[in-house]
């Protein structure tokens, strides 16, 4: 069985951003629903109750949020495919930080 991946999103968002970057990375086809924010989907209701926010991954009928959270199991499921992290710890830790940092410090919408 194919694995069915859909995105809802929010184009302008830099977080649905990270998240589609990750999946172009791993070559990784998927369905995408735009989301209006205003006016928020059932589906994105249903499959992010808590926050209701984009971005949220829904593999297999599956939901996954948060974007850091999708980023890091697109990477584990897909581990055959070119892994998102350097191999070494260090390098991996810096890689993180500087996520963290953009979280925190760049993005002033949040």
């Amino acid at each position: 069985m194919a694995d069915e991946i859909i995105l809802l999103d929010f184009w302008p968002s830099m977080f649905g951003m990270r998240v589609r970057v990750a999946l172009a990375e791993k070559g990784l086809k998927y369905e995408y629903k735009e989301e209006d924010l205003r006016n928020k989907s059932p589906l994105l209701l249903e499959m992010n109750p808590v926050h209701k926010k984009i971005p949220v991954l829904i593999h297999n009928g599956k939901p996954i949020c948060e974007s850091l959270i999708i980023v890091q199991y697109i990477d584990e499921v897909w581990k055959d495919k070119s892994p998102l992290l350097p191999s070494d710890p260090f390098q991996r830790a810096q890689a993180r930080f500087w996520a963290d940092y953009v979280d925190k410090k760049v993005c002033l919408c949040c």
